[in-house]
C-alpha cells in the first residue's frame, strides 16, 4: 500500500463544523450539502465558499439527501423529515424507532433507483442494538439488525454490491446487492480496521474501488475492489468522517471533519473543515431520492 500525505484546499466557509458529516455533490447546482451532526445544522456551499447557506435543525441530523425537486429529506434523531431550503420550512415525514430515546439516527444516502437507506446508533455505542434501514414505495423496512453503530455506505458501479459499515465492529462490509428489488444477500468483511480508528463515511469512484474515511486515524484508505488498501492519504487532523467526489469532472474528494482528537497546532486550527483532496480518481454522479421510490409524496 502506498501512504503519503494528502494534497488539499479548504471549502472557505464562515464556520467549522463540530461534527461535519454527510457530504452530497450534486452535479446539476455545482453544490455540495453536508451536515453538522452536533452542530445541529444542514449546510450548502459551491466549491470556492459562493452561496453559502445553513439551516438549523431541532436535533442531531444524520443526513440530507436532495429529492428530485430540490427538497432535501433529514435523518433527524427521532425520524425522516422533509426540508424546504427556500423557506426553511421542517415538516415530518416518518417516525423511526419510536420509544427508543437512547438511539438516534446516523448516516444516509440513495440507492441508484432512488431510494433512502440509512442507519441507526446507540448513543454510548456500546449496545449492538442498532439497525440499517431502507426507504422506498413500501415505507421505512429494518433490513439489517445488530448493528451498534451504523455508518458509510455506498454502491459498486454495476449496482451489483452494497457496502456498508459498522463503525464500533470497525469492518466494513460487502453484500450482493439487487439494484431492482433493493434486497441483498451474503455479506462478508470487505475490510476491517484495527483498534485505534474506526472506519467512517465512505463512497464508490468510477473504478470500483472504495474511499473510506478513518475517525480517529487522520486519513482516508482507498481500497481496489476485493478489499485491498491499495492507497493512504494522511490528513492533518484526527478526525475525517465521510468523503465524496466532487467538481465539474467529478475528480476532487470533498472530506468532512470533526473537531478534537488533535495533537497539534494545524490540527486543531483545521478540525472540523471540509477538505478538498487531489486524487487521481474519479466519481459517479449521486442519484437523488426520487419520489417514485417512495409511498408517497413527502410535504
Amino acid at each position: 500500500m502506498i501512504t503519503r500525505k494528502a494534497t488539499f484546499d479548504i471549502l472557505s466557509v464562515e464556520a467549522r463544523d463540530v461534527l461535519g458529516e454527510g457530504p452530497w455533490w450534486s452535479v446539476a447546482d455545482q453544490t455540495l450539502t453536508w451536515v453538522d451532526i452536533r452542530g445541529q445544522r444542514v449546510r450548502r456551499a459551491a466549491l470556492d465558499g459562493s452561496g453559502e447557506r445553513a439551516w438549523p435543525t431541532p436535533s442531531e441530523v444524520g443526513f440530507a439527501v436532495p429529492n428530485e425537486e430540490g427538497l432535501l429529506l433529514l435523518g433527524l434523531r427521532d425520524g425522516l423529515y422533509w426540508l424546504d431550503p427556500v423557506t426553511g420550512n421542517l415538516a415530518i415525514n416518518t417516525l423511526v424507532g419510536v420509544g427508543r430515546t437512547d438511539h438516534r439516527i446516523n448516516d444516509g444516502k440513495s440507492d441508484r433507483r432512488g431510494r433512502l437507506w440509512f442507519g441507526s446508533m446507540h448513543d454510548a455505542e456500546t449496545d449492538a442494538t442498532s439497525c440499517l434501514y431502507r426507504y422506498d414505495e413500501i415505507g421505512v423496512t429494518e433490513v439489517l439488525g445488530g448493528i451498534t453503530t451504523s455508518n458509510g455506505l455506498g454502491w459498486s458501479p454495476d449496482n451489483t454490491v452494497l457496502y456498508h459499515t459498522d463503525s464500533i465492529a470497525r469492518r466494513i462490509m460487502s453484500y450482493q446487492f439487487d439494484v431492482e428489488s433493493g434486497e441483498f444477500s451474503g455479506g462478508r468483511v470487505f475490510a476491517e480496521d484495527p483498534v485505534g480508528y474506526v472506519p467512517d463515511g465512505l463512497t464508490v469512484d468510477a473504478d470500483g474501488f472504495v474511499w473510506g474515511a478513518k475517525w480517529n486515524g487522520g486519513k482516508v484508505v482507498r481500497y481496489a475492489p476485493d478489499g485491498t488498501p491499495v492507497l493512504e492519504l494522511t490528513l492533518p487532523i484526527a478526525r475525517p468522517t465521510s468523503c465524496m467526489f466532487v467538481g465539474p469532472d467529478l475528480g476532487t474528494l470533498a472530506v468532512t471533519s470533526a473537531a478534537g482528537g488533535n495533537t497539534d497546532a494545524e490540527g486543531e486550527r483545521l478540525a472540523g473543515s471540509v477538505f478538498l483532496l487531489d486524487v487521481d480518481a474519479q466519481g459517479l454522479p449521486e442519484r437523488p431520492v426520487a419520489m417514485s421510490a417512495l409511498p408517497h409524496a413527502g410535504n
